[in-house]
């Protein structure tokens, strides 16, 4: 019963830090898992429908903007982690965390550094948690759309800090990133 744990968002400048947990099922292997940066948009999808079809368990969980400005990004997104965690429905014996930091948890839990490409629990966590926040920014492209979030997902390519100069931040940006607040200065 190990449980792999990823997040994805972690730099982007806008939109929620989003973090999975799964428990696959040695019993249902799901072909192909690996590091969701590795994987086309149309791969990822497919993969996220088997991993939530053949795993033991699986959760996705967020924090929000507002957590992220208030704690700092590395505690959102530990949060996150824990909040995947707890929503499981079965209990893991271990966590494997990709990553070299672990959230406080009641399981044992250990970070491994490159985790998403090594261990398939991860790959699978890392594959739930991009497909999820991917489309939760096609949603907010939607009430959004001037910035292009259905483009480059929230992170700070040329065409978001162009927006971001344009129209100034949204509801939805991160305050506490220094292309944010810099923004918020100058539209003050």
């Amino acid at each position: 019963m190990i449980c792999g744990v990823d997040e994805a968002g972690r730099g982007p400048l806008a939109g929620p830090v989003v973090a999975a947990a799964v428990i696959l099922d040695p019993a249902r292997p799901v072909a192909g898992l690996a590091d969701s940066k590795k994987l086309s948009a149309a791969r990822r999808e497919k993969l996220a429908v088997e991993i939530r079809a053949h795993a033991l368990a699986w959760h996705v969980a967020e924090a929000t903007v507002a957590e992220i400005d208030e704690l700092n990004i590395l505690q959102a997104t530990l949060l996150a982690m824990q909040r995947a965690v707890a929503g499981l429905a079965i209990a893991p014996a271990e966590v494997l965390i990709d990553g070299n930091r672990c959230p406080h948890l009641a399981i044992p839990a250990r970070a491994i550094v490159g985790g998403d490409a090594t261990v398939a629990a991860i790959s699978a966590a890392s594959i739930l948690a991009k497909t999820v926040r991917d489309a939760g920014m096609l949603e907010l492209h939607a009430r959004y759309p001037a910035y292009g979030f259905d483009r480059h997902k929230g992170y700070g390519t040329a065409a978001h800090l162009a927006a971001l100069a344009r129209h100034g931040p949204c509801a939805v940006h991160r305050r506490s990133f220094a292309p944010v607040r810099e923004q918020l200065e100058l539209f003050a």
